[in-house]
């Protein structure tokens, strides 16, 4: 009965068409420019953390890598890079492989001194951003062990260095001795977007464990771990931060204040593994999709005004033959990824989510959250009313079990107009098998579980899930998606757990990269033997600065929350202006698509929110290529640089 089973289970998840689609489809994997000397140093494999966590110190150590693509230079192309490897706890700069010769420059290791930062702390995520208006990309840094650090670009910088920026506490705190003396944050996941519609990017930082030391070999006992595998709500939660002001200059500052009612309070206390937006209603503010680990996750409705942030949930609804988890909001899963994005093509938000999906292992479901709202109007109805339309169709689409999955990323890589989806996957890698022992964990009574000494060692040497390698989910000819990465070279058997997508070449294909949790970073250049025409968009609005100069500054600051619907013969699509979505992972600016064999203009519908917080949409025939516009009051294109 059990080998039964087996081929059964097998063949429930066998797709066929996986070598017919890969042909379609091409990677070339580039080294990395890192900073001198930098692969000489000493490269860790786990993390020193508190004692009341030695035992399970593999699993501490399970979380950190980030990577992001985005322009950094303000020359207009997406081919700059962050990444956060754990191996160092360094946060790199660099520039794509595939940079022009105008854009590379001296790869170099983030410094955040003055700003105290030592060895109980550790970066993990590191998100671009235009955080003074001044058309200048800064980068927010985030840690386990103390609240963010915004690095902010001088005015006279030329080009990215260790001293082109100054380093800012995302939160006030002050330092008489040296040392950090603010809250233990241990912050997992960011998204960074015009949350109020008032013209300025807000920031989301979600929160694992609570404030603690996690890090500290020597630190207190006051770490703790979930109190549910299936409904946990004692972790670090969620803080949502509004920008109030700005200045740029060789001494930027941008100065932010927490809104601590943003969030309902029952939503804004799991353990946050990812954080993703989208403006579903068409009123140019970004709905919130918050993954959390071990229970439920939470759909926010956007009913922010200019200076006021604030979200109510929404959640679906159960039939009789629905179960449990697959109603948003109710989930028991455990929420690794997510991701945004137009997987039906017809002009409305999907989501896409990472759960732990390994076989014969916490075999749950990724999610593939359908949109069944009529229209943005139908969804603002619904969300109003506290009601999430939509219905999960991870198995029908083909993506429903990938491994231990974290983030996520859909997007057009061969310019077809449908959508792949990329999903970083893997947990601990060792040479001893301990699904064993999680699993009898996993039937632990829930009043234990928050007691660290009550959890199997999870220490070096031992494996969970840590072949696993990344998944390429791509539409066979079925229409159904199939994971096509052995095919393609990319399943290198080492944990990944960030992805990052640009084009950074300015040709119209997008390249992305990942990052591995103790491993090196990889890059994969697209090389599509047959792509299809592309429509990109740059979208700014007008930059605070009266004297822009030529160093790091842009066509304008970037117009987050725009969003983008585009028709042509063969449909509609929708996509945004993506300020940081995922976990760890966050893909550049431009907005994408891909148009197949279209030929003529596309009818293009812009969205967006003026300076001022004005709410405008327009309406273009543009040919396809690159597009850039400034949004005012109405969009007006300018030159691509």
């Amino acid at each position: 009965m059990a080998t039964s089973l087996f081929f059964a289970t097998r063949e429930s998840v066998a797709v066929a068409g996986a070598e017919e689609t890969a042909a379609q489809y091409a990677f070339q994997e580039m080294p990395i420019a890192m900073p001198a000397g930098y692969d000489a140093q000493p490269m860790r494999t786990v993390r020193d953390v508190n004692p009341s966590y030695q035992k399970i110190r593999s699993w501490i150590s399970s979380v950190g890598a980030g990577i992001a693509i985005n322009d950094l230079t303000g020359h207009g192309i997406a081919d700059g890079m962050c990444i956060v490897d754990t191996r160092t706890n360094q946060v790199v700069v660099t520039y794509t492989p595939t940079a022009r010769e105008a854009d590379r420059f001296t790869p170099f290791v983030l410094d955040a001194a003055p700003l105290p930062v030592d060895d109980t702390m550790a970066p993990t995520g590191c998100t671009p951003g235009d955080f003074t208006g001044d058309g200048r990309m800064g980068l927010l840094v985030t840690y386990w062990g103390r609240t963010p650090i915004l690095f902010l670009p001088k005015a006279d910088a030329t080009m990215p260095s260790p001293t082109s920026y100054v380093p800012r506490e995302l939160v006030p705190s002050t330092s008489i001795d040296g040392k950090y003396h603010g809250p233990r944050w241990n912050t997992d996941a960011d998204y960074v977007g015009d949350l109020d519609g008032s013209g300025h990017p807000s920031i989301v930082i979600g929160n694992y464990f609570p404030d603690s030391d996690v890090l500290d070999p020597h630190g207190l006992n006051n770490v703790l771990m979930n109190n549910s595998l299936s409904n946990a709500k004692n972790a670090g939660g969620d803080h949502v931060l509004r920008w109030v002001s700005a200045t740029s200059g060789n001494e930027p500052q941008a100065n932010f204040v927490e809104e601590k009612d943003a969030i309902p309070f029952d939503a804004a206390t799991g353990w946050t593994l990812a954080i993703a937006g989208a403006d579903l209603t068409g009123e140019g503010l970004p709905e919130l999709y918050v993954a959390n680990d071990f229970g439920h996750s939470h759909l926010l409705y956007n009913q922010s005004t200019p200076g006021r942030i604030r979200f109510t949930e929404a959640t679906g609804g159960r039939t009789s033959t629905t179960p449990k988890s697959f109603v948003l909001g109710k989930g028991s899963f455990k929420g690794m990824g997510v991701d945004f994005g137009d997987i039906n093509r017809n002009g409305a938000f999907d989501i896409m989510v990472s759960n732990i999906t390994t076989a014969w292992g916490l075999e749950e479901s990724n999610f593939l959250w359908i949109n069944q709202a009529k229209d943005q109007a139908d969804m603002k109805r619904q969300l109003s009313k506290g009601v999430a339309p939509f219905t999960q169709e991870a198995q029908e689409h083909g993506v429903a079990w990938t491994g231990w999955s974290w983030d996520t990323k859909m997007a057009d890589f061969r310019n077809s107009g449908n959508l792949e989806v990329l999903q970083a996957d893997g947990f601990v890698k060792g040479n001893i098998n301990r699904w064993p022992w999680l699993q009898e964990m996993a039937m632990t009574n829930d009043d234990l579980l928050s007691n660290p000494a009550m959890w199997p060692n999870v220490q070096p040497g031992d494996d969970l899930s840590g072949d696993e390698a990344m998944a390429f989910y791509a539409r066979s000819a079925s229409g159904t998606f199939v994971n096509i990465s052995k095919q393609l070279g990319i399943a290198e058997p080492t944990p990944t757990r960030a992805i990052a997508t640009g084009d950074t070449t300015g040709t119209g294909l997008l390249d992305f990269a990942i990052a591995r949790q103790w491993g090196p970073p990889a890059f994969y250049a697209n090389k599509a033997p047959s792509p299809g025409k592309y429509l990109n968009l740059r979208l700014y609005r007008p930059s605070t600065d009266a004297d822009p100069g030529m160093g790091l500054v842009n066509t304008g600051s970037p117009a987050y929350g725009a969003s983008v619907r585009i028709t042509t013969p063969s449909g509609t699509q929708v996509s945004q202006l993506d300020g940081g979505s995922g976990h760890g992972g966050f893909r550049s600016f431009d907005v994408h698509f891909g148009l197949g064999d279209q030929q003529g203009p596309v009818t293009v519908q812009l969205c967006w929110r003026d300076s001022n917080g004005g709410l405008h949409e327009q309406t273009e025939q543009l040919s396809p290529g690159t597009h850039s516009f400034m949004l005012t009051s109405a969009a007006k294109e300018v030159p691509n640089r």
